[in-house]
């Protein structure tokens, strides 16, 4: 389906006049592909950057009104449905959105037709120093404690990226208000904004850890670990990078073996600040890893430990949400992949009631055999992968399968005792049932809000 609105040759909005790096000249065709919040804004910086645009997108559904309205305002041409050559035909440039795998998108494409990522097309226009993080989990957790620290430290901050607003939004926002550009950029990048982008140059570049995760849309994890490291690609001598100081896959040695130039510092969990409020040992590695990054931009020690003070848990990242007859429920939807899964287990001492379950992505689930004995009373699995959870897990731990989220909590409470935790913590994306993880994490949320305390037991007279 199309919109019939024409295509105009538009110029170019002051501020935004093209340079030599510049992906489009006026009057050029651009195909977004995603009509998500990305898209969206890559549609705009397009737009204001006199492209002719095209949106493209599988799904009609997922073109909201709201975005439909405003494409059409900047006679955009908007075609659903499955991918095919035609949608992408005369184009001069193809902006993907951050999940969309550029491997599903390059048999469409003409040879020689750029393929890039949203966050590549702003990169073009970007002059702020970068604190880039990327990694298989703990990305959100570690850049949020990062512009927080930044932020005490009386920094003008932009935080997003794979997160919050989009690094178009704000290049459209800086060229429109001068008074509105940052100090410092905080990115959050994943694998496939990283495959996509060939201008990223942090000042500060992260890798948190690296585990397989997406394997049903990378080729395979050499392809991963490839994108991941491609934060360092651009980096030079006066710039930094951090690693985990212990991983099993030694990342420290393939940052050497693939010549990365950056100075490099190792980070590891830390009891620098003991004043905090994240559940875990990783988030102590978290919190490390954001002070580290931040000390190159005038961050002192008592200004991060500030910050980490007043830092609350973010929402689905292992997020108290209540507690119900002496039991407390944690919720941990972001926990997609096993690694994830590993370390929410690892946060706590009390018995816990573990929920897992939905589209699994691949990883070693035996390889929480120990953990599982030593931490986890009972596990509900439910939804997805039913057959593979228990494959892996069977006679390790008590196991109980229900179709649904409902189901697996009744379940559960049924023997949870004061002093547990019930943990949603899935190891899985939410494809089965659910939008996406927070839908998933919202509906946890919404039932456990919804439990009542058990009656108080009456007493007898003597």
């Amino acid at each position: 389906m199309a919109s019939q609105s024409s295509f105009a040759r538009p110029e170019c909005a002051p501020g935004l006049a093209p340079g030599m790096n510049s992906p489009v000249e006026p009057g050029d065709l651009a195909v977004v592909v995603g009509a998500g919040a990305s898209g969206a804004a890559a549609a705009r910086l397009l737009h204001a950057l006199g492209a002719r645009v095209r949106l493209v997108d599988k799904d009609r559904d997922k073109v909201s009104a709201d975005a439909r309205a405003e494409l059409d305002a900047m006679g955009a041409e908007i075609l659903c449905g499955p991918h095919s050559p035609e949608q992408f035909a005369g184009a001069a440039l193809v902006v993907t959105s951050p999940g969309v795998p550029l491997s599903t998108l390059e048999p469409l494409v003409r040879e020689g037709q750029p393929l890039i990522a949203e966050v590549e097309l702003a990169l073009r226009y970007v002059r702020e120093p970068i604190l880039a993080v990327t990694g298989t989990s703990g990305k959100t957790t570690t850049v949020s404690l990062a512009a927080a620290m930044l932020d005490a430290a009386g920094k003008k901050v932009f935080l997003g990226g794979n997160i919050g607003p989009t690094l178009s939004e704000y290049v459209l926002r800086a060229a429109q208000d001068a008074k509105s550009r940052a100090d410092i950029l905080v990115l959050e990048v994943s694998s496939f904004q990283l495959q996509g982008s060939e201008h990223l140059h942090p000042k500060v570049a992260v890798l948190l850890n690296l585990s397989p995760n997406h394997l049903d849309q990378h080729k395979d994890m050499a392809e991963y670990t490839a994108a991941k490291f491609r934060i360092f690609a651009r980096q030079d001598e006066g710039d930094l990078a951090l690693l985990p100081e212990e991983s099993p896959e030694n990342l420290v040695a393939e940052y050497h073996r693939r010549g990365c130039k950056a100075r490099l510092l190792t980070f590891g969990p830390s009891k620098r600040f003991a004043n905090s409020r994240l559940l875990g040992r990783h988030n102590t590695a978290n919190a490390e890893a954001a002070y580290l990054a931040c000390r190159p931009f005038g961050v002192s020690e008592s200004q991060a430990a500030k910050a980490v003070a007043v830092f609350k848990p973010l929402e689905h990242r292992l997020e108290p949400i209540r507690e119900v007859d002496g039991v407390q429920y944690v919720n941990d939807t972001k926990s997609t992949t096993v690694e994830s899964l590993r370390a929410a287990l690892e946060s706590f001492d009390a018995p816990i009631l573990l929920l897992a379950g939905g589209t699994f992505k691949g990883g070693d689930l035996q390889s929480l055999h120990p953990l599982l004995r030593e931490r986890v009373k009972a596990v509900g699995l439910f939804g997805g992968s039913r057959e593979i959870f228990e494959a892996a897990w069977q006679g390790v731990v008590p196991m109980t399968w229900a179709p649904d989220l409902p189901v697996a909590i009744a379940r559960l409470r049924g023997i949870a005792r004061s002093g547990d935790v019930v943990l949603l913590s899935p190891a899985t994306s939410s494809f089965d049932q659910y939008m996406n993880y927070k839908a998933r994490g919202d509906h946890f949320r919404e039932l456990v809000l919804g439990l009542r305390e058990a009656a108080p037991a009456s007493g007898g007279e003597s």
